[in-house]
C-alpha cells in the first residue's frame, strides 16, 4: 500500500488548480483522472478577476493572459433598445476584464505548470472506493490495465465533477432541481458589425440569447429553446443562424462551427463540503446556471480556499480546527453564487409580455445609477466574495471589514521604490499589513521584541510577514483610501481574518495564537 498526504480525484481545472496550491506549498499530492486526455471543449469559457489574481499568487497568470481574450465591456440588450453597458475597466483590481479562456486550454496551461512544479497527472486511473478512517483514507484506485491499487491518505479531495464518485461515496445528497427548458450551445465563427468585440445578452419574447467572445473571431453562442415537449430535438448551425436573426443586434453571420450541442440546467448542492478527512470542491459540491460563468471560477475558489488549510495543518504548522472553516465559508459562497445564477436565470427567460415589458423597464431605470452598474460588475468578477460571518473574521471597526477581500494598492518600499501590495503579500502564510501606525519595519519580516504588546508577533517566524507602512509610502492616496488607518491581518488567500486599530499587535498575536502553532 502506498502512502501520499493528498489524493486528488479528478483532474478537470478545479483538481489541477488544488494540485498546483498544495504542491506549490510543499505538500505531497498525487492526482489521478479516469479520461485518458484533457477535455476537448472549451464547456466554462471566462476567467473572472479573482481567479486571476489566485493565479498571479500561484505564478501562473502571465500564460492565461498570453493564451486569453480580454473583454471589457457586457452589454444587454432587449431587440434595438439597449439596457445596460456593464464596464469593468473602474473595477480595482490589476485584471479589470473578463478574461476568455476556453476550459480545454484552462487545462491544458493548469496541467502544464503543475508539470513545471513536479507533480504529473495520472490518468486512465479511477477511484472505484474509499474507506475513511480517524487517521487516514484508504482509496481504492483501478488502472487502465484493471489492476488495483490501495492508497493511504491523509486526505482526500473529490474534485470529480458532477457525478462526483467521491459524493457517492459518502452517501451525500446533491439537493436541488433539473429545470425543464432546452438550452443549445453553439461555438462557431462570427462575422458581421461588432461580431464578438463584447459579452452580449439579447433578451427577446422567444428566449434569451448570449453571445460569449474568444480569440480568432470565435464565439460561443447560449439560446434559450423552450419546453422540452416543443424545443429542436438538435443543435443545427441553421437553427442558431434564425436565432441570431430574430434576436440578436442583426446583421451577424454564423459559420465553421466547432461544437454544437443540446443541454439541460441543473441547480443542485451539497450541505457540506467535508466529512472527516474528506473533502468536495467544484461542481462535485455545487452545479447550478451558466450564468454569470461562475462555475468554473467558483470550483477553483474552493480549491484555494481549501488548499492552505490542508497545507498548513498537514505540515503541523496549525490547528485541525482550521480545517473545520472551509465548509461554513465555501458552502455560503456556493449557495450565494446558486442563488444569483438561478435568479439571473429566471428575470432573462420570462415569457409574458407584461412582465418581460417590465422587467426591461426596471433593468433600464436601476442600470442608469453608478453604484448598481459597479454592484453588478463586482458580483460578475467576483471581488465582492467575502467570508464576513466566518470564524476565522474577527475584530472590526475599520474601513475594511474581516472577511472582505484585501484589494491591491500602490506604495514606496523600503528603498523607495513603486511596489503593489498584492506583490509584496506572503504568498504562503498571513501578511501582517499596518498602515499608519508608528512601526518601522517596511517589507520586513515578522520581528520584534518577544511578544510585547507593541511589537510584531515573532514567535510564528516566517509563517507571518510583517509590512508596515506610513503616510510618506502612500502614493496617490491609494492606501488611504483602501484601507485606511488599520492593523489588518491578511490570510493567504487574500483575505481579510483581522481588522484592528493600527499598533494592536497583542490582537494579532491572539488571533494568530488561536489557528497556528508556534
Amino acid at each position: 500500500m502506498s502512502n501520499v498526504t493528498v489524493l486528488i480525484a479528478g483532474a478537470g481545472p478545479v483538481g489541477l488548480a488544488l494540485a498546483v496550491e498544495l504542491t506549490r506549498w510543499g505538500v505531497p499530492c498525487r492526482i489521478v483522472e479516469k479520461a485518458a486526455a484533457a477535455t476537448p471543449y472549451s464547456k466554462a469559457l471566462v476567467v473572472w478577476p479573482r481567479t486571476l489574481e489566485h493565479f498571479a499568487t500561484a505564478g501562473c497568470a502571465a500564460e492565461f493572459l498570453d493564451a486569453g481574450r480580454p473583454i471589457t465591456r457586457a452589454e444587454i440588450r432587449a431587440g434595438t433598445r439597449r439596457i445596460a453597458r456593464i464596464d469593468f475597466t473602474g473595477i480595482e483590481t490589476p485584471y479589470p476584464y473578463a478574461l476568455f479562456v476556453p476550459q480545454s486550454e484552462t487545462e491544458r496551461l493548469l496541467e502544464e505548470y503543475l508539470g513545471r512544479l513536479g507533480v504529473t497527472v495520472e490518468r486512465r486511473i479511477e477511484l472505484t472506493g474509499f474507506t475513511p478512517g480517524p487517521d487516514s483514507v484508504v482509496a481504492t484506485l483501478r488502472r487502465a490495465d484493471g489492476g488495483a491499487e490501495h492508497v493511504a491518505a491523509d486526505y482526500l479531495i473529490g474534485c470529480d465533477g458532477a457525478h462526483s464518485a467521491v459524493r457517492h461515496g459518502l452517501g451525500m445528497e446533491f439537493s436541488g432541481v433539473s429545470e425543464q427548458g432546452v438550452w443549445m450551445l453553439g461555438d462557431l465563427q462570427l462575422r458581421g458589425p461588432g461580431a464578438g468585440d463584447e459579452l452580449g445578452l439579447y433578451w427577446h419574447r422567444r428566449g434569451v440569447l448570449a453571445i460569449f467572445p474568444m480569440k480568432a473571431g470565435r464565439v460561443r453562442i447560449i439560446a434559450e429553446l423552450g419546453p422540452a415537449n416543443a424545443a429542436p430535438k438538435e443543435a443545427t448551425l441553421e437553427l442558431i443562424q434564425t436565432i441570431l436573426d430574430q434576436r440578436g443586434p442583426g446583421g451577424l453571420t454564423a459559420h465553421d462551427p466547432v461544437w454544437l450541442s443540446l443541454f439541460h440546467i441543473n441547480e443542485r448542492k451539497v450541505a457540506d463540503y467535508r466529512r472527516g478527512r474528506v473533502f468536495l470542491a467544484g461542481d462535485a459540491a455545487h452545479i447550478h446556471s451558466p450564468a454569470g460563468g461562475q462555475g468554473m471560477n467558483t470550483g477553483i475558489q474552493d480549491s484555494v480556499n481549501l488548499a492552505w488549510k490542508l497545507a498548513l495543518v498537514s505540515r503541523g504548522h496549525a490547528r485541525p480546527v482550521l480545517l473545520a472553516t472551509y465548509s461554513p465559508e465555501r458552502s455560503a459562497v456556493g449557495a450565494m453564487v446558486l442563488r444569483n445564477a438561478t435568479n439571473l436565470t429566471r428575470i432573462a427567460t420570462i415569457r409574458n409580455p407584461l412582465l418581460q415589458a417590465l422587467r426591461n423597464a426596471a433593468a433600464w431605470l436601476l442600470m442608469k445609477l453608478p453604484p448598481v452598474r459597479r454592484g453588478f460588475a463586482t458580483a460578475m468578477t467576483e471581488l465582492n466574495i467575502a467570508y464576513p460571518q466566518s470564524a476565522l473574521s474577527r475584530g472590526g471597526g475599520g474601513k475594511l471589514k474581516p472577511g472582505s477581500r484585501a484589494p491591491d494598492a500602490a506604495f514606496l518600499d523600503a528603498g523607495g521604490e513603486i511596489a503593489q501590495l498584492f506583490d509584496a503579500f506572503h504568498r504562503t502564510g498571513f501578511t501582517l499589513l499596518e498602515i499608519g501606525g508608528a512601526t518601522k519595519t517596511a517589507g520586513a519580516k515578522a520581528g520584534g521584541a518577544g511578544n510585547a504588546a507593541d511589537n510584531p508577533p515573532a514567535r510564528f517566524g516566517d509563517l507571518v510577514k510583517t509590512i508596515a507602512l506610513g503616510p510618506a509610502q502612500d502614493i496617490a492616496g491609494e492606501l488611504a483610501q483602501r484601507y485606511g488607518s488599520g492593523l489588518y491581518l491578511i490570510r493567504p488567500d487574500g483575505y481579510i481574518g483581522l481588522a484592528a486599530p493600527a499598533g494592536d499587535f497583542r490582537a494579532a498575536e491572539k488571533y494568530l495564537a488561536a489557528w497556528l502553532k508556534a
